[in-house]
């Protein structure tokens, strides 16, 4: 297939290199010249304005977006509004809310531009090994662009039509939210054998490795526990600063709206919380209390 690729951060890149060596033609924009530049040296066709990337591309044209979410996908997207023509499709592959799909589609419907949203997975590592694709969108459209999903994939249960518009985002904002329980378990079990005797003389690396070797909780983010510590065994080159980077907070709110239970994914996204510093001042208070109530004893700051 031809298709244009904007936004070439991690992501983007990688993912345009991907298709390159899938023999697909891919033109390339980013507002950073040099990313372009260095994505021709792969055989990509650079544009240096989103006016150029249309012209080079052939119609019914296919533009794939990974620009952050927000502001800037509805900047974009209001950007080409103005340069495509009926027929053309509109991929949104970044971490957008899939509510903002839905208000999406319906402004671009009555200008006849197509709009389609995937969640991508796969991270730094999909270059390499592929990504894990969760699609929205009218099937049709689907099946237009099913020959780049079968690039990117890693195989071909690697990709899945989801549904609808917003069907795609959707499923990833929850994967994104399991991804938050399952990271805050495995960083909660190697803190209590690291607060325990047990703890003296311990490779966590290899115990990583060890439950990886057929145990019930082996996974791919346990082989990146395994790296990381034998990177730095203690990781005493990291502050516990843990960002979100949305998707975990739209999954607790979505579950509110829905009425089901989520305890695990809801209080590890607090969790990410109290890492920043933000829940200084209520254990403060809280120690305060029980020095007033109790007359416990209290920790001066140094």
């Amino acid at each position: 297939m031809q298709i244009g690729m904007i936004g070439l951060g991690r992501m983007g890149e990688n993912m345009a290199r991907r298709l390159l060596k899938g023999r697909h033609k891919v033109v390339v924009y980013d507002r950073a010249a040099d990313k372009v530049k260095e994505m021709v040296k792969y055989g990509a066709k650079g544009a240096s304005s989103l006016e150029e990337m249309v012209s080079m591309l052939a119609a019914p044209r296919a533009i794939w977006i990974m620009v952050p979410a927000g502001k800037p996908v509805d900047d974009t997207i209001d950007a080409l509004k103005g340069l495509l023509r009926r027929g053309d499709l509109i991929i949104d592959g970044g971490n957008s809310h899939y509510k903002d799909d839905l208000r999406r589609e319906k402004e671009l419907k009555p200008l006849g531009l197509n709009y389609m949203d995937v969640g991508v997975s796969g991270g730094i590592w999909g270059l390499k090994e592929g990504y894990c694709l969760m699609i929205g969108g009218d099937s049709r459209l689907f099946r237009r662009l099913e020959p780049v999903l079968k690039t990117l994939a890693p195989n071909r249960e690697g990709y899945m039509y989801c549904g609808t518009v917003s069907a795609g985002h959707f499923v990833k904002m929850v994967h994104n939210g399991i991804e938050y329980g399952m990271m805050a378990a495995y960083g909660e079990g190697f803190a209590l054998i690291k607060a325990s005797p047990h703890s003296e003389g311990l490779d966590f690396s290899r115990l990583a490795r060890l439950w990886n070797q057929g145990s019930v909780i082996r996974s791919w983010l346990l082989e990146l526990i395994e790296d990381a510590f034998r990177k730095d065994g203690d990781l005493s080159g990291l502050e516990g600063y843990v960002e979100d980077s949305g998707e975990g907070r739209w999954t607790v709110e979505e579950a509110v709206e829905a009425g089901v239970p989520m305890p695990v994914i809801a209080t590890s996204l607090f969790q990410r919380f109290a890492s920043r510093g933000l829940a200084d001042f209520s254990n403060r208070l809280q120690a305060a209390m029980r020095q007033e109530f109790g007359g416990h004893a209290v920790k001066k700051r140094r």
